[in-house]
């Protein structure tokens, strides 16, 4: 039970120091100094629990999906540089935020178009929702993308986009971009030419890194982010089929993966984590919360979600938000399969990560 003491503690604490004139006069006078009494805010700065200003949100992909064919006839992709349609969080309009920290958006590439080349400091994931036949080039090397193949853009890399095939190819972009500007350790370029020159083979990283092995001539101290661009979803597919047929699923999470950076163990990207997850039909999960703000993609197959006081069905393509430790629920009707991120990698690497399994309702 907790203390009587610390509860008064805590009221009087978000209730603030009751006003007298003296003490406006004394505001006053400090503020023509730039200055101000922590004790007016302190409450609103360190606070009890998370507060996150994003509401849980879904966003539907047959809503979606009409404005970026839309775009494509009033916007070519070398115009817009990325032919984006932004998920804008209903409380957060006008800051391209999905969540506090993290951007989504999806974007679209017709046929025969290239986006230009340019490099950035905030990463990009690349999670690839409808199409065949479009690729990243990242830093010379070519991947050709496939639906639930996800893709990295590691900071400060050359990047273009091509589609080579016979329709328009939509993937979901989600970028660390907010933190780097909460930094102000935002930088970009434009390469003079639309795209950089091809200096190593199609998907050589995959080749190279992606079978429990790695070059000799690695470097001695691996980058933070995974030598590995694309990350098929057929090996996914397998290893969520095989994970389902001999282990029970995890009653908070249902069977889940984590795409690593197999040079070191840690997230393949060092500020976004990213997961895949495979919901049991008819199985719903425990109530969970934790500290990093979560966006979800649905790769396949159906089902409700409730995310605090919110509850919402979802269907293949759609994308919603689950906001710093609003409790999650979530339940498959048809076996599902869901890609997600999240700011957890960068909160591990500051020590401020946690998460709550919770037994019963709150």
């Amino acid at each position: 039970m907790a203390d009587p003491t610390e509860l008064l503690r805590h009221k009087a604490m978000d209730q603030g120091v009751a006003e007298t004139d003296a003490r406006s006069a004394f505001y006053a006078r400090a503020g023509e100094k730039d200055l101000a009494p922590l004790w007016k805010v302190l409450a609103g700065l360190v606070t009890p629990f998370p507060r996150p200003k994003a509401l849980a949100h879904r966003w539907r992909y047959a809503d979606v999906r009409p404005f970026l064919m839309e775009a494509c006839d009033l916007v070519t992709a070398a115009e817009a540089e990325r032919r984006v349609m932004v998920f804008e969080n209903p409380a957060l309009r006008g800051q391209s935020r999905v969540s506090d920290s993290l951007f989504a958006g999806l974007q679209i590439i017709k046929p025969g178009e290239v986006a230009p080349a340019h490099r950035h400091v905030a990463s990009a994931l690349r999670f690839i929702i409808e199409g065949e036949g479009a690729y990243s080039a990242i830093g010379g090397e070519r991947s050709v993308m496939h639906p639930g193949d996800f893709v990295i853009t590691p900071s400060w890399v050359w990047h273009d986009h091509g589609n080579e095939g016979p329709a328009p190819v939509v993937w979901l972009d989600g970028l660390d971009m907010h933190i780097v500007n909460l930094l102000n350790a935002s930088f970009r370029e434009e390469m003079a030419d639309q795209q950089h020159p091809i200096v190593r083979p199609d998907d050589a990283s995959r080749a190279e890194y992606g079978h429990a092995m790695a070059p000799a001539s690695r470097p001695l101290h691996p980058s933070t982010v995974s030598p590995i661009l694309n990350y098929p979803y057929v090996r996914a597919d397998e290893m969520l089929t095989s994970m389902a047929a001999h282990s029970p699923a995890d009653p908070w999470r249902g069977h889940m993966l984590d795409y690593l950076n197999p040079l070191t163990g840690d997230w393949a990207m060092p500020t976004i984590a990213t997961s895949m997850r495979r919901l049991p039909a008819g199985i719903g999960t425990k109530p969970y919360r934790s500290t990093d703000t979560t966006v979800f993609c649905v790769v396949e197959g159906e089902g409700t979600s409730k995310i605090g006081d919110l509850e919402f069905d979802w269907a293949p393509h759609d994308v919603f938000v689950a906001p710093s430790w609003e409790v999650q629920e979530h339940q498959a009707s048809r076996t599902a399969t869901l890609f997600s991120y999240s700011d957890r990698a960068v909160q591990e690497k500051l020590s401020l990560w946690r998460e709550a399994r919770l037994d019963a309702k709150i």
